[in-house]
């Protein structure tokens, strides 16, 4: 069984994702951090984040194994990698590493962009977590605070705003692989959900979809 989530940033997709993946003893891939592994290198090289060609070639070499998700999590390492998954050839790039880990006997749990749409399309169960920009943005800043990385201000908290929807701009405005709801996706919007609230929507949605 392969569950396929999509959604926008700090929707709280990567909470369910590894919420399903453990109910139902599955493997979990966040594709973000992918993006945010490319987004990182050519960070740490020096290199432009418009250079496709470069970014391209960060992401062919990219190893699963290597990756490490808390160092990953940074807010410039977050919005390098919206730019670095803008291009096509990235895109291009990742698509077989994800492909090969939804095909994995039994199945998985992969979130991210364009997992129903792209990645996944034939996967049975489909979500598409959302919420508004504003709590996103609250939930982030929240995450940011916590971390060190940005002081408690109103000030940070309008700037992460106004990266929320800059980010959204980019996923859903984007020629290759754009964000936006599968056909056959149940939209969950967890604006106003706890996390067992939502959990229990998605878990009700996957049920509904197994084959």
């Amino acid at each position: 069984m392969i569950i396929a989530i999509d959604g926008p940033a700090a929707s709280g997709k990567g909470t369910l994702a590894r919420r399903l993946a453990g109910h139902y003893g599955l493997p979990h891939l966040d594709t973000g951090l992918l993006y945010r592994a490319v987004g990182r290198a050519m960070l740490d090289r020096g290199l432009p984040l418009d250079d496709a060609a470069a970014a391209a070639g960060v992401a062919a070499q990219l190893d699963l194994d290597g990756l490490d998700p808390e160092a990953l999590r940074t807010g410039p390492v977050g919005a390098a990698a919206s730019v670095v998954a803008a291009h096509p050839a990235v895109r291009q790039a990742l698509i077989a590493l994800q492909r090969a880990f939804a095909a994995q006997p039994g199945g998985a749990v992969l979130d991210g962009r364009d997992i129903g749409t792209v990645i996944a399309p034939e996967a049975p169960a489909k979500l598409f977590v959302t919420a508004s920009a504003e709590e996103r943005a609250r939930r982030r800043f929240r995450e940011l605070v916590g971390r060190g990385e940005l002081a408690d201000t109103p000030e940070g908290l309008a700037g992460v705003l106004a990266d929320i929807r800059q980010r959204d701009a980019r996923d859903s405005g984007r020629a290759a692989a754009p964000l936006k709801v599968a056909d056959d996706a149940v939209t969950i919007d967890t604006t106003a959900l706890g996390i067992e609230e939502a959990f229990a929507a998605a878990l009700t949605a996957v049920e509904a979809h197994r084959p």
